[in-house]
């Protein structure tokens, strides 16, 4: 078996207002050969959860084969929904208990397509605290931030 190649994966999602114009980015960095990969994208009206998971997702669907993914994000909850709520939602047919009932989990379609994505690659989450100097995660946010400025712009 070939052996998985290695990147490192920055996120972040913005909005304007939660909800609200929201924007999303990420950083594809291949430590072996120093090469690296940009983009962002937004949505007029969104929340920022939505712009955290959609980061992540972009990143991951770039990924042409499966890989070894160190994931940086400065998002609470997509590390504890990815560490910790999502095999739970998954076994109650993605619905989490509020109070004594179970409802619908909030952004289950992109849970979903997140789900499909980790099962293709190796995920390991590392979490950075935003806004702390941290380059890559200072890089991301500024691209987020500039997603959702372009719907600002239009008003």
């Amino acid at each position: 078996m070939a052996q998985l190649s290695e990147v490192q994966l920055y996120t972040d999602g913005a909005c304007s207002g939660n909800p609200g114009p929201g924007g999303w980015a990420f950083l594809l960095v291949h430590p072996a050969t120093g090469k690296s990969l940009e983009r962002s994208g937004g949505e007029p009206e969104t929340t920022n959860n939505r712009m955290e998971l959609n980061a992540v997702i972009e990143g991951l669907s770039t990924l042409k084969r499966p890989s070894r993914v160190e994931l940086f994000t400065d998002s609470v909850y997509v590390g504890k929904g990815l560490m910790e709520y999502m095999p739970k939602w998954k076994a109650n047919g993605w619905r989490r208990k509020e109070g004594t009932k179970f409802v619908p989990v909030k952004n289950e379609e992109l849970w979903r397509r997140l789900d499909e994505l980790l099962a293709r690659h190796q995920v390991k989450y590392t979490r950075v605290a935003g806004h702390s100097g941290h380059l890559e995660n200072d890089r991301v946010d500024e691209l987020a931030v500039a997603a959702y400025q372009k719907f600002l712009r239009r008003s």
